[in-house]
């Protein structure tokens, strides 16, 4: 059986900042530090002992955030640039405000190749065209336990990616999670079903 945990980074500087997140290289805040704890504390009771492989967005905010739970779980982390959260180009580190007044919403018939008028930004073409490969490579290897740890908006291309929506019927998908979120990918032996067996979990921050 395969089983995929998906993490989303938890609380950044740039959350509290109020600023674009992107390919803006921002740090956890303490809170987020506190949170990555609680997230690789509730991973190893869900995964237990054995062998698993942990993969991380290249960014400081997944890269600390997999750094805890790779100490948690006496692993180590593979960093890639193929998991870096949508890059809103020159937006990138601005005041949310900045990018609020400029922001280009994509149309129906353009989902997928619409920049939305922010110079440099990726499309959704873009981030799946990385993704959606990274995710296959990773499904393929013998290791029946990983952990993909990215951020709020690549985690729905990783899930399309699992579900084996094509790129082009991917326009519209959208899995809307929290930062610290958790969520459980699962392939059965015999049938080869791949299920999602919960979305955006945060049962573990109940204590916060």
């Amino acid at each position: 059986m395969k089983e995929i945990f998906v993490v989303t980074h938890t609380e950044a500087t740039h959350h509290l900042e109020n600023k674009v997140g992107g390919w803006h290289d921002s740090d956890l805040t303490h809170r987020g530090l506190q949170e990555a704890e609680a997230v690789a504390e509730h991973l190893a009771v869900l995964i237990g002992t054995g062998e698993v492989e942990i993969y991380s967005s290249d960014l400081r905010r997944a890269a600390q955030t997999a750094a805890a739970i790779a100490n948690r779980m006496g692993q180590t982390t593979q960093e890639t640039s193929a998991l870096r959260e949508i890059n809103y180009g020159v937006a990138g580190g601005k005041p949310q405000e900045w990018l609020d007044a400029r922001y280009t919403p994509a149309p129906d018939d353009n989902r997928l190749d619409h920049d939305c008028g922010i110079e440099g930004a990726e499309t959704r073409r873009d981030v799946a065209n990385r993704v959606f490969p990274f995710v296959d490579e990773v499904v393929g290897r013998p290791c029946q336990t990983q952990i993909i740890v990215t951020h709020g908006f690549t985690l729905s291309m990783v899930v399309a990616a699992w579900m084996r929506i094509p790129i082009d019927a991917a326009g519209f998908v959208a899995f809307p999670v929290k930062p610290g979120s958790i969520t459980q990918l699962r392939q059965d032996d015999f049938f080869q079903n791949r299920a999602v067996i919960s979305i955006g979990d945060v049962a573990h921050f109940s204590g916060f």
